[in-house]
């Protein structure tokens, strides 16, 4: 059974979008993080991850002191195993947000086990994974029990009901009550 959906895209193709709207929309109990960039004059200066129960820290800034990198950015391993980790880690029968599976988080050895301690769990799990990728991400999209759709401009305004559809039949709550 394919349990673990998620989306891909080029970057800005609204991947992060769709998530929000399935959050907004999902009448299920959800945890786990989202990712948006910061902006400063209209210039790019960060990525900031926000959990569900409202705890938030950087992924990664320009501003960051750190061995790992991505272009400018510095990225804050402290901040993904402190902020990111614990918000995808199972609880009871949760949907699982991770956003995203990408080469800044996978900096993290302990974020990619939570990420496949996640996969592996009961829990219903829906994120978005880089184009492309490492082993540990290909091997990610190489699973059974994933389901992948790729969010394009012709599509994203009408994934997030697809996708809460979906969730609610996997989940064994096949009818929206609103």
């Amino acid at each position: 059974m394919k349990k673990n959906i998620f989306l891909t895209g080029a970057p800005s193709s609204g991947k992060t979008t769709v998530i929000k709207k399935v959050i907004r929309d999902l009448i299920l109990p959800v945890r786990g993080f989202y990712t948006e960039e910061e902006r400063v004059g209209g210039r790019r200066v960060g990525f900031l991850m926000k959990t569900l129960d409202g705890r938030k820290g950087y992924l990664a800034h320009q501003d960051i002191k750190s061995e790992f990198h991505i272009r400018r950015y510095g990225v804050s391993i402290e901040n993904i195993e402190g902020v990111a980790v614990p918000s995808i880690t199972p609880v009871n029968r949760h949907i699982i947000i991770l956003d995203e599976i990408g080469k800044m988080e996978c900096f993290s050895e302990v974020f990619k086990k939570a990420a496949t301690d996640a996969l592996n769990s009961t829990n219903i799990v829906m994120g978005t994974i880089t184009l492309g990728g490492d082993d540990f991400i290909m091997g990610i999209k190489k699973r059974g029990d994933i389901e992948i759709h790729e969010v394009t401009l012709d599509n994203r305004d009408a994934l997030p009901a697809v996708l809460v559809r979906r969730i609610l039949e996997l989940s064994g709550n096949r009818t929206d009550p609103r």
